[in-house]
């Protein structure tokens, strides 16, 4: 009986501990990466921008190869949304593209609704290096309240990962293609 009441005595002041870290630790996520891909600026761009290519390339679009997709709206404008509900690793939400600034800025607010509830914003800048190299960058930002803020550091490491994933995929598309 008093091993159980020590072992639950240290788990309350362990999930007491994490809560009061979680009151001390950033609310915002702010990860960003880059890659040089061998095609042109408008090649890029071009595919880069209808998220239903994002099957092809984004690594979490991959992890669930029977999640369903309800798309409205014209891929590739200001507007567009994909709602989808997947496995675990994919969870609940949509992803709506809200800005597109020329051939060289796509914005879009990724809305999490399961398993954690949080919004993101998903922001991919394309510059050219010559007639035949693109720079894109993608950056992943949000908030996330307390008490989920205390996983902010996991998550970042995560998403810092995938996006190296997937823009390695993007570039490997766009070079063979």
């Amino acid at each position: 009986m008093n091993i159980l009441i020590t072992i639950l005595l240290v788990l309350i002041c362990i999930i007491a501990l994490l809560l009061i870290i979680g009151l001390f630790t950033k609310k915002e996520h702010d990860v960003k990466r880059e890659i040089i891909i061998n095609a042109p600026l408008q090649k890029v761009f071009d595919y880069a921008k209808l998220l239903k290519n994002e099957d092809e390339w984004n690594k979490n679009e991959k992890t669930d190869p029977n999640k369903i997709q309800e798309f409205r709206g014209k891929d590739g404008t200001v507007g567009f949304i994909i709602a989808f509900s997947g496995n675990k690793n994919v969870g609940v939400g949509e992803k709506e593209i809200t800005n597109i600034v020329g051939e060289k800025r796509i914005e879009i607010e990724m809305r999490f609704v399961k398993p954690l509830g949080f919004t993101a914003t998903l922001i991919m800048d394309t510059e050219s290096f010559s007639d035949n190299q693109t720079k894109v960058n993608l950056s992943h930002t949000g908030t996330m309240k307390y008490p989920l803020s205390i996983m902010i550091l996991i998550f970042e490491k995560m998403f810092a990962k995938q996006m190296d994933i997937s823009l390695s995929n993007l570039k490997n598309i766009l070079e063979k293609y």
